[in-house]
């Protein structure tokens, strides 16, 4: 018996560290490769690096390619060249136009040539609501547009596509014919096929490009042409991609090429626990080749990086220009307009200041148009030196760099350096603000460059050590799935953010909110994103904060209640959402700064801010217990009265209020509120109880219920308002709600927030409810079919995103860990 217990001992000690090596690896929706702020992120939404071209997280072309050459055979490694199109009929991103417009429904016939357009306008392109982009002001339902074009030619060997932006139905007929129908808005323009009978509507001479749309709600966009799909250059092998690693800081991808293996590191070292070097927009690439055959062969490696980097189109202006800044060569590429904070929009790319990209000599940096120097880097492993600055449209010009690894047997290491120098990142209420990095004018980017150099081994030390162990915190306190979740959330989260310094030399931490609006330093945005920097770091995370005080104690703001957001990104000069969320924000700015005080351990933040938070803690006890017909943070939703997670929103807003007077020595106000507190989530039990679980709104409609993550805060803040049963209550209910890819936001639809499902979970006060409903928010990263930087908004049912990506509301995934935190502090 005993030799038996042995064994078995001995094979349960085999297997353990087995089972942990074959665990299954999660598939990211997205690989982050560089990742700074919400205008430098690239990323590659293909599983292997070299099958796609990489892009903006919005979806963009932004394309890095990288070509390795062993024994003069060339592999690709790394992207894709974009597809090339020839202009028939140009947008007005290439062509700047204009044509005629109506708002009124016309005759019909309306988009044939030689209909007469008595009484239509004439406005430039496009027809938008968005006053930075310049052109014709569209504010909402209908319009028809009309466009003559002469055509020279209308000979098209290639498939004729419609590129296309709209919000939202949109029709684009060619001389009357039907080009493409699409339903909804895309946010982005995309070529849509010309179907095979549509191809003899074009003509020599003039046409006419007619287009319908019709717009339910804000964000109004309408702009068409028509182009030619050309051939694509002749492709080299691709090496073969045989893993990849992604961690906090770091993605890591191993390619055989021939007789070599190439490892190619992309780092981007966002270590919050040091302010200079995470708010610094400089990554590095690293490439180490090695012989697997034991014998030398001779390697050299090209990266380029297209013009499109630093331009919001591809068919913008660009112009090159070099220097070296110490042991470091560089190329920089920048519009030629540059027009500094000239556009806010969501779905927008950067068009001012310079990417830069750097290497330690001997590299040799160069310029030049991409396909041309493929072509000579294949032939000869090497580029010839640009003649001087180069000019041209962004998608035909790139950077590019050559690292000479010499005859390699052993692990031989080359990298590289790429930065933004964006001039100036927000305009605050009129003030161009610099970001943290260059707070000093007299700081350049190769100044920069070179620090970034000097830090180079330190920080590949440091990162490999932080993703390590913050892996290892993150599975101590939630398990594999969630550690998994968490190293996938930290760079995006970071990333969605620009960390600028303020007026008066403060740091202010401005969120876009990607693909949501374009919004600004939101509130409702700040709150779910808030965890991952009270965690790692408090002066960040009060740096989500300080803007909005401000917006209220400056007079700008005078409502009760605190702004929704200060504008579009990167323009924060007033609110740009269209409703108040009352309840919502007051609640969220009292919470997260007793979150930040606790984290500090002092109440100098919210003694600072006194007067407003007595001012939103007013509102919230008059209006905020039974809120009236409103939006909360999920306003994709509707409105909804009544609604009972945003009256936990409101009791935890005053209970925190209750906290931070006691911090400050006001026992009598501590008392007051708190007993108010108590007093309201006493009548919310009695008011929302449905027998097994607490229903939606007050009202109690039958079988409905909802996720009360507002009230994970009672937990993590030690407030103890409500009795501990509730919560475990819901637990329960909700383990019988969950579907294959989630736990529903609410009874009215499968869908999900994933963010908030974290919040939920972490309510649990078993480990196995809270592994039980990460574990389906880890299937659903894994199987999503949308390849886009992770969605917080996803179907329960099939793991396809609603709506959202590349937001930074995913840093609420940390809030289990900052329950461990805040458990240890007082």
């Amino acid at each position: 018996m005993k030799h038996s217990l042995l064994i078995m001992a001995l094979l349960g000690m085999l297997r353990a560290p087995l089972a942990a090596q074959t665990a299954p690896a999660l598939r990211p929706p997205a690989y982050p490769l560089i990742t700074h702020d919400p205008f430098f992120s690239v990323w590659t939404f293909s599983d292997t690096l070299a099958a796609a071209p990489t892009r903006h997280w919005s979806g963009e072309e932004q394309g890095l390619e990288g070509l390795v050459r062993v024994d003069g055979k060339v592999y690709q490694f790394l992207g894709q060249p974009a597809p090339q199109y020839r202009a028939i009929i140009a947008t007005t991103q290439e062509q700047p136009y204009a044509a005629q417009y109506t708002f009124s429904t016309p005759p019909a016939g309306w988009e044939k040539p030689g209909f007469p357009a008595t009484g239509w306008r004439t406005g430039p392109a496009p027809f938008t609501d968005n006053q930075t982009l310049r052109g014709t002001t569209w504010e909402g339902g209908d319009i028809w547009v009309r466009r003559t074009v002469q055509v020279a030619d209308p000979t098209t060997p290639g498939p004729l596509k419609v590129l296309l932006q709209h919000d939202d139905e949109a029709e684009v007929y060619l001389n009357g014919v039907l080009l493409t129908s699409q339903p909804g808005a895309n946010g982005r323009y995309e070529y849509f096929d010309v179907p095979a009978a549509a191809r003899q509507a074009l003509r020599q001479g003039a046409n006419v490009l007619a287009l319908h749309a019709h717009s339910h709600v804000g964000a109004e966009f309408l702009d068409a042409g028509l182009y030619e799909a050309l051939p694509p250059p002749p492709a080299p092998a691709r090496a073969r991609q045989t893993s990849v690693t992604v961690t906090a800081t770091q993605t890591t991808y191993q390619f055989l090429a021939g007789p070599v293996q190439l490892t190619v590191n992309f780092l981007s070292p966002l270590l919050l626990d040091e302010l200079e070097t995470v708010a610094r927009p400089v990554s590095y690439l690293t490439f180490t080749a090695a012989a697997t055959d034991g014998r030398a062969h001779p390697v050299q490696v090209l990266l380029t990086a297209s013009g499109r980097l630093a331009a919001n189109t591809g068919y913008q202006p660009v112009l090159t220009q070099a220097g070296q800044a110490g042991p470091l060569g560089w190329q920089a590429v920048g519009t030629s307009s540059q027009a500094v904070l000239g556009q806010a929009g969501d779905n927008a790319r950067i068009d001012w200041g310079q990417a830069y990209l750097a290497a330690p000599f001997p590299a040799k940096l160069t310029t030049g148009e991409p396909q041309a120097m493929r072509s000579a880097f294949t032939k000869a492993g090497t580029l010839a030196a640009a003649p001087g600055p180069r000019r041209g449209p962004a998608q035909r010009v790139a950077l590019a760099a050559v690292l000479e690894l010499g005859a390699v047997t052993n692990p031989t290491e080359r990298h590289l350096l790429l930065g933004y120098d964006d001039v100036y990142s927000v305009q605050y209420f009129g003030r161009n603000l610099r970001g943290w990095w260059r707070r000093d004018p007299a700081t350049t980017m190769p100044q920069v460059l070179q620090a970034a150099e000097a830090d180079y081994g330190r920080l590949r030390q440091k990162s490999t050590a932080f993703d390590r162990q913050l892996y290892a915190d993150a599975q101590a306190a939630g398990g594999k799935e969630y550690a998994d979740l968490c190293q996938l959330a930290y760079r995006q989260t970071i990333a969605a953010h620009k960390i600028v310094a303020g007026p008066t030399g403060e740091v202010l931490t401005f969120s876009k909110e990607n693909f949501s609006g374009g919004f600004i330093g939101t509130v409702d945005v700040t709150y779910p994103s808030a965890p991952l920097f009270l965690l790692y770091n408090n002066e960040l995370a009060k740096g989500l904060l300080r803007f909005i005080f401000d917006y209220s104690e400056s007079g700008r703001w005078k409502k009760d209640f605190p702004a929704h957001d200060l504008g579009t990104y990167p323009l924060a000069n007033d609110q740009k959402y269209g409703e108040d969320m009352p309840v919502e924000e007051a609640g969220n700015m009292l919470i997260l700064t007793a979150a930040a005080v606790k984290m500090d351990g002092k109440p100098d933040f919210a003694r600072q801010h006194w007067p407003v938070l007595t001012k939103w803690v007013g509102f919230l006890k008059r209006d905020g217990f039974d809120p009236a017909n409103q939006l909360s943070t999920d306003d994709f939703a509707g409105h909804l009265a009544r609604n009972v997670n945003l009256s936990v929103k409101a009791i935890m807003g005053i209970a925190c209020y209750g906290q931070l007077a006691r911090q400050l020595g006001d026992q009598k106000t501590a008392d007051e509120y708190t007993a108010l507190a108590r007093d309201y989530a006493q009548r919310w039990m009695a008011m929302s109880a449905t027998g097994d679980h607490y229903a939606l709104t007050f009202d109690k409609t039958p079988g409905s219920w909802s996720q009360k993550y507002n009230l994970v805060w009672d937990k993590l803040l030690g407030l103890n308002i409500f009795p501990p049963e509730v919560a475990q209550q819901e637990i329960a209910y909700y383990l019988t709600r969950q579907g294959r890819y989630g736990l529903p936001l609410d009874s009215r639809k499968t869908y999900t927030k994933s963010d908030w499902i974290m919040w939920t979970a972490t309510m649990a006060s078993k480990p196995a409810d809270f592994q039980a409903l990460i574990r389906p928010v880890w299937q659903f990263a894994n199987d999503s079919p949308t390849r886009v930087p992770l969605t917080d908004w996803h179907e329960t049912t099939d793991a396809r995103q609603v709506g959202f990506q590349a937001r930074s509301v995913v840093g609420g995934y940390f809030i289990k860990m900052l329950e461990q935190r805040t458990a240890q502090k007082p």
